[in-house]
């Protein structure tokens, strides 16, 4: 059995160790709270553009003339990895990276053995998974954590929108953890250039109603594919910071749980060796005690 010493100093550890994670998690909580608000405002308009688009993509005939819903040969693909630029948040990070390079390995796998697969990484853990991996990786953007604005999710967007406008990706596309509730993020893998018109919405585009458009279908087209592809961008970036604040809150309450319960243990452990030495010392001066008698 450890001494009493031992386990003093293990008990004092664990109860800093709780005591950490304890305000781990209320902080995660705090930014959970703010994030979730975000993600949750954006979604319906981020739905209701990607609706329009649709209608009115599914009623004009030439909507291939735009330069980001031409289809190509995936010659040359580029993966936008989403993760996080900080750990202790359970396996958010790993799951990502697995889902990415799975991607890479199974759809790409062809072009990957060309090495004409490149990542984008955002978010230090899932940059450092790829290096580990051997992946071609573009460009970081983890800075952009630091201020996720939609200004500077659009610069991004712009740049990825002009890279695959001037041939250098044929393919673009999207990996990050979906937000669902604190306890559940959502492995979500879309494809962002070009854009795809499903043909469920292609059917829902062509209701019974003439509308009358100003300026033109074309033009209003020309400038929502833009916007769409940014607003998508971004809302991507809030889920992954909605869910990364979600998973650490659940990661940090279970290690406080653990953290708990390890400390309980360790209290019996130390009470019994106490109770030990303490019966010991009794049994000692019993017998010093019979031994002067004799």
């Amino acid at each position: 059995m450890a001494g009493l010493k031992e386990i003093r100093t293990r008990i004092a550890s664990v109860k800093t160790t709780r005591q950490v994670t304890s305000a781990m998690k209320m902080v995660s909580a705090a930014k959970l709270k703010k994030a979730q608000d975000v993600i949750l405002q954006i979604r319906p308009y981020a739905d209701k553009l990607h609706q329009i688009l649709a209608s009115l993509s599914a009623s004009l005939e030439n909507v291939e003339e735009s330069v980001f819903t031409q289809p190509r040969d995936n010659k040359n693909v580029l993966i936008v990895l989403i993760s996080s630029n900080r750990g202790l948040c359970g396996a958010f990070n790993s799951n990502v990276a697995k889902t990415a390079l799975g991607l890479a390995h199974t759809k790409y796998e062809r072009q990957l053995q060309k090495g004409n697969v490149h990542f984008l990484a955002i978010g230090k853990q899932g940059q450092r998974q790829l290096k580990y991996a051997g992946m071609n990786i573009m460009e970081e953007k983890n800075e952009i954590f630091d201020a996720l604005t939609f200004e500077n999710v659009s610069a991004i967007a712009t740049e990825i929108m002009n890279l695959f406008a001037k041939e250098a990706y044929d393919c673009v596309e999207l990996v990050y953890n979906q937000f669902k509730n604190a306890a559940v993020q959502i492995l979500t893998t879309e494809q962002f250039l070009p854009v795809e018109i499903p043909e469920e919405e292609e059917d829902k585009g062509r209701s019974n109603y003439d509308f009358i458009y100003e300026p033109s279908k074309e033009y209003i087209i020309q400038e929502l594919i833009p916007r769409s592809l940014k607003i998508q961008f971004y809302k991507a970036l809030l889920d992954s910071n909605a869910a990364e604040n979600g998973a650490r809150m659940t990661a940090m309450h279970q290690a406080t749980d653990n953290a708990s319960e390890l400390l309980s243990e360790l209290t019996l452990q130390y009470n019994k060796a106490r109770q030990a030495t303490i019966t010991n010392e009794i049994l000692e001066i019993t017998s010093g005690a019979n031994a002067l008698k004799g």
